[in-house]
């Protein structure tokens, strides 16, 4: 079913403009058909800030469950924005407060830039555990990617992640655990995804805290995970919500930065992704852009339009499945009703019986 078009935020165009169904609200508002309420709190940096509120909500907007979806990107203040940023989020974007007000049925945190040594050293710490301690008792399921993934573990569990010795980014096979699980049925049993991180959140960090590893890579460690009561928070370490052309975009940011000085070693290439055939496109435009600069010359353009080209998506499809699955949990809860649980003598802490098919698993 539709995403709804509840304000003027330009995503619901351009998703318009790709063949994406995207409601008008009077169309919405005339329609006798459940609504869900998703909160997604954007915490990517100004660079990515756009892209990451259209891959997040595009991937809501594919879901089929019966249902008309309103999705409320939101941020926090705290957070470092050039004025750009503070326009976007000013023109288009709800409050914490003014969410807190309406409800939600569910929450999206996406990934976010450090600059601290410790998750709680960051300025957004403390406004970011308000929002996931109001969420733990207000919503049917958070759902966090990345960074958020590994600041819920260290707030509920004092995990502290572990740095890694370099940068994992690249497209991983990944090998699903406990298939008959809801949120994951349906979806190949090994499939593709993106991951980019300096940390990493490990097989040992998830049994210490009691967490269910849902998928998982041989080389870049978790996926998926859910916590003790296997909805109430979702974990993906890596990035299904990715365009094909994301780590393009993250690697020509980061070889750009090399150019201008700001890295001392150029960019390894993201594993697995660049073809031989792209891998030489790229190794020859750094060649010459050097050049250039050795020369005192103007650099030559990126390559990004032929390299967008040779470059595949090959974990979209499993990514909207998993959405897909958690939003009709979220449905599913939601459309409880309290007594008649109760009088059904279904158990309050795993009512959609989350926990007894991993038990039948084990």
């Amino acid at each position: 079913m539709p995403l709804v078009a509840h304000s003027d935020l330009p995503t619901f165009a351009r998703l318009r403009e790709q063949g994406q169904q995207v409601l008008p609200l009077n169309r919405a508002l005339g329609q006798d058909i459940r609504e869900l309420h998703i909160g997604l709190l954007n915490m990517m940096p100004d660079a990515a800030l756009a892209a990451t509120e259209q891959q997040f909500i595009r991937m809501v907007g594919a879901c089929n469950q019966i249902a008309q979806f309103y999705v409320y990107p939101f941020s926090l203040p705290e957070l470092s924005r050039n004025e750009q940023g503070k326009e976007h989020i000013r023109k288009y974007y709800s409050s914490f407060e003014e969410l807190q007000e309406s409800g939600l049925d569910a929450l999206i945190i996406t990934g976010a830039n450090v600059t601290q040594p410790s998750l709680d050293q960051e300025r957004f710490w403390e406004p970011l555990i308000e929002v996931v301690k109001w969420a733990s008792a207000n919503v049917a399921s958070t759902l966090c990617s990345c960074l958020a993934t590994h600041a819920l573990l260290k707030h509920f569990y004092n995990i502290e992640r572990k740095p890694l010795p370099d940068k994992k980014w690249g497209v991983y096979s990944h090998r699903v655990h406990h298939p008959s699980h809801p949120l994951i049925r349906g979806i190949n049993t090994r499939f593709d995804a993106p991951h980019s991180r300096w940390n990493a959140i490990t097989r040992a960090h998830c049994a210490q805290a009691g967490l269910v590893v849902l998928a998982e890579s041989p080389e870049a460690g978790v996926h998926l995970a859910v916590d003790a009561d296997l909805f109430s928070h979702v974990f993906f370490q890596g990035h299904p919500e990715y365009d094909g052309n994301s780590l393009l975009k993250e690697y020509k940011r980061e070889v750009l930065r090399f150019l201008g000085g700001e890295l001392e070693e150029a960019p390894p290439f993201p594993e697995n992704y660049f073809s031989s055939v792209a891998c030489d496109i790229a190794d020859k435009f750094l060649s010459k852009a050097l050049q250039a600069r050795q020369r005192g010359q103007a650099m030559p353009e990126f390559p990004e339009t032929e390299l967008t080209a040779l470059v595949d998506n090959t974990w979209g499809d499993t990514g909207k499945a998993i959405i897909n699955n958690w939003l009709g949990l979220v449905y599913q809860l939601t459309s409880l009703d309290r007594r008649k649980r109760f009088m059904n003598g279904v158990d309050e802490d795993d009512p959609l019986g989350l926990r007894s098919q991993i038990k039948a698993e084990q």
